[in-house]
């Protein structure tokens, strides 16, 4: 993927293709982004000239983050999705879901909304998602918090990102990395901890292996995942240990004299207290399941300009503030920041980012602090409402939202059914509450739903999205959404002239001016979007945040050169700041009861909870085809063999957690570790096992640990 000008962003305009031939009569060529995940590849739509909506989809060589590249799963994603479509309104009669217009289906939604609203305010809970434009995140935020006025409104995106963005703010006192993609090629090591890039970010990770061609690819992560095996080294971490290795990893570094003192000294504060609560090298390298060998492998990676990714693996644990926290500590106390260096969480949603800027969710617009007053003030003012209407802190998260036993739900662009920790519980919330389900796909929440709208999705929708280098970019429709399928953008603006008249423009609305809203809301803030226009992203395609002015972008966040007194952070002191997050201990060790570790992770090719990529079969079923599998390690299924059936289909088993029991086919894999079960995320029976404890600082769930064991069951 590389050219001779040695960036391996550069490619020729050969990237895969999919989608139906194109007719003649001068087919169009429409400029998007992809919004499979949050690389941000710009993609050409060719719509075909004879009206009939067929298309093909390939990269885009001008567009300046991805310059050609694109994976196939974005491609066929986008041209041809294998989700069943929703195409009309629905509403719930005599049990059953059946069509119906869209001022009826509007009408039954805002009447429940308006209901609530009457009693409590929180009695109303909304669930967004990284997967709508910022247009309709910035609208849906603006009408859970200004229209009807509730705590209890989060996206997915808490699911998957929170922890990274806590220990953001808590080092830097803003969020998002402060490297770009511009810094992959100048890395010497490229450290991926907790993260597959090979499976969840194809061309991304293309760049960081061109890079380390010349360098070293070290992967931490239990399971020998595609991207460990193409690394230089592997460390196999024991589960849900990873501060422990992180901070061995600190310990060494102090040990053997290998801390940057004079950028600790000019550029932080509190290293001295992380030193003095650090456990001994030995203990915790003991504690990670490694090797002192190893312990010094890592630390010696951090000798030389070093980027440090992360993803899921580390967030996604009730410790994933505290681990991600002592990733950014070794790179603060190796000097590890700056160009070709630094922290770069891995953002899993396309618009994860875009969402923490502007949908009012964990910050107000432009990462406006929630308790600030004068922030708060200036969000009401533009807003037009009293600052009383606007609640005083962001909510409890996803999980805390259902647990408080709103009476009515509305999701966007989201699958709780299916996504959330503990999905029986949820389950039963959603069951208990009028429940408006909004989507482009049919899904397992949209079957329990009272009101169903029917959602545009990428290639029908205008916008844009922020991939997760901050780059800001345009998302374009190619074509019409299907029947009467509307825009998220519109959708909203239809509830909210019911819910609050007058707060959002009539539908159908304008992008656009959402836009310039939006952006003018962040002027002066940390993620200050002010210099941004239509006009301008149409220009320049994609352009970074911060951008305060109509010429200016950012590269390197808080860069001070060469000279450590002139690194600035927008924190009290004007310094980075060491984490002192102990991390709490592991919910549910394994035991005697329960002597297995589950830990779930994403396939190639499926999507989030599936509903894109695995068809439109919403129904669980106990049939063979359907059942989820299980990665296991050969020795752990001989170990348990008592409770393992040779079934017609290939060995089964019931995985049983202390929430539900699941039978799935097991498939022996000497890449998961003993003891460990692996299940993909996309399943919607897998979070049925998981456990709903979440981070106490990020209250983002602890998905990859919690103790299973293996159940003999009937049947073949």
């Amino acid at each position: 993927m590389t050219d001779e000008s040695g960036d391996p962003r550069r490619r020729d305009s050969s990237s895969e293709e999919a989608g139906d031939s194109t007719t003649a009569n001068s087919p169009a060529e429409v400029p998007t982004t992809c919004m499979r995940c949050a690389v941000g590849c710009g993609l050409v739509h060719v719509v075909g000239g004879g009206g009939d909506g067929s298309k093909t989809v390939r990269g885009d060589p001008s567009n300046p983050v991805s310059r050609g590249a694109a994976c196939r799963r974005g491609i066929h994603e986008t041209a041809n999705p294998r989700g069943e479509r929703l195409t009309r309104p629905l509403v719930r009669e005599d049990g059953e879901l059946v069509p119906t217009s869209w001022s009826t289906a509007v009408s039954k939604a805002s009447e429940a909304i308006r209901s609530a609203m009457a009693t409590d305010p929180d009695d109303v809970a909304i669930l967004g998602s990284g997967q709508q434009t910022n247009e309709a995140a910035y609208a849906l935020g603006k009408l859970a918090r200004a229209g009807i006025g509730t705590r209890n409104y989060d996206a997915n995106t808490t699911l998957c990102m929170a922890s990274a963005v806590a220990a953001y703010y808590r080092a830097f006192g803003s969020d998002a990395p402060p490297p770009t993609y511009d810094d992959i090629p100048a890395a010497e090591t490229h450290l991926v901890w907790g993260a597959n890039p090979a499976v969840a970010h194809p061309v991304l990770f293309q760049w960081i292996r061109q890079s380390a061609v010349d360098g070293r690819l070290i992967v931490v992560d239990p399971v020998e995942t595609k991207t460990a095996t193409a690394a230089d080294e592997h460390v196999a971490v024991a589960p849900g240990r990873d501060l422990e290795l992180a901070r061995a990893v600190l310990a060494h570094l102090v040990d053997t004299g290998r801390i940057d003192e004079s950028f600790v000294d000019a550029a932080t504060t509190g290293f001295d207290e992380v030193v003095a609560d650090l456990p001994s090298v030995a203990d915790a390298a003991a504690d990670a399941g490694v090797s002192l060998e190893t312990v010094e492998m890592l630390a010696a990676a951090f000798d030389d300009p070093t980027l440090v990714y992360w993803g899921m693996g580390v967030n996604q644990s009730i410790r994933g503030t505290a681990t991600a926290g002592a990733l950014i500590d070794l790179c603060l106390a190796s000097g590890n920041l700056g160009p070709g260096s630094g922290p770069f969480s891995l953002t899993g949603q396309a618009n994860s980012m875009g969402t923490r800027v502007c949908s009012s969710k964990g910050t107000w617009p432009g990462h406006r602090p929630f308790d600030h007053p004068g922030h708060r003030q200036a969000v009401a003012d533009a807003w037009s409402v009293p600052v009383s209407r606007l609640p005083d802190d962001a909510g409890p998260g996803p999980v805390g939202v259902l647990d408080s036993s709103p009476s009515v739900v509305w999701t966007v662009a989201t699958n709780p059914v299916a996504g959330f920790p503990d999905a029986t519980t949820a389950i039963e919330h959603l069951e208990d509450a009028f429940l408006v389900a909004q989507d482009a796909f049919r899904s397992e929440t949209v079957e329990l739903a009272d009101v169903v709208f029917p959602a545009a999705t990428w290639g029908e929708t205008e916008g844009t999205t922020v991939n997760m280098e901050r780059r800001v970019s345009r998302v374009r429709p190619a074509i019409d959404p299907p029947a009467d399928a509307r825009s998220d953008l519109d959708i909203v603006a239809d509830v909210a002239s019911q819910v609050a008249p007058g707060l959002l423009p009539d539908s159908p609305a304008d992008p656009a001016a959402v836009f310039d809203e939006f952006v003018a809301l962040t002027a002066g803030t940390n993620a200050d979007c002010s210099g941004l226009s239509y006009a301008r992203l149409d220009r320049e395609q994609a352009v970074r945040w911060p951008a305060p002015e109509p010429d200016t972008s950012a590269g390197y966040r808080y860069d001070g050169g060469s000279d450590p007194a002139s690194w600035s952070f927008p924190t009290p002191s004007g310094k980075a700041r060491f984490s002192t997050l102990d991390g709490d201990p592991l919910p549910e060790p394994t035991g005697e009861d329960f002597p297995l570790t589950l830990t779930t992770g994403r396939e190639t090719d499926a999507y989030n909870t599936g509903v894109r990529s695995r068809g439109g079969d919403t129904a669980v079923s106990d049939d063979a085809s359907a059942r989820p599998v299980a990665r296991v390690n050969p020795e752990t299924i001989e170990t348990y063999r008592g409770a393992v059936v040779d079934a017609d289909h290939g060995r089964t088993t019931s995985i049983e957690s202390r929430r539900a029991s699941v039978r799935v086919t097991l498939a022996p894999d000497d890449a998961v570790p003993k003891g460990l079960v692996w299940l993909p995320i996309h399943h919607p029976l897998t979070n049925t096992l998981t456990t709903p404890a979440v981070d106490p600082v990020s209250n983002e769930p602890n998905f990859k640990q919690c103790a299973v064991r293996f159940r003999r069951s009937g049947g073949r």
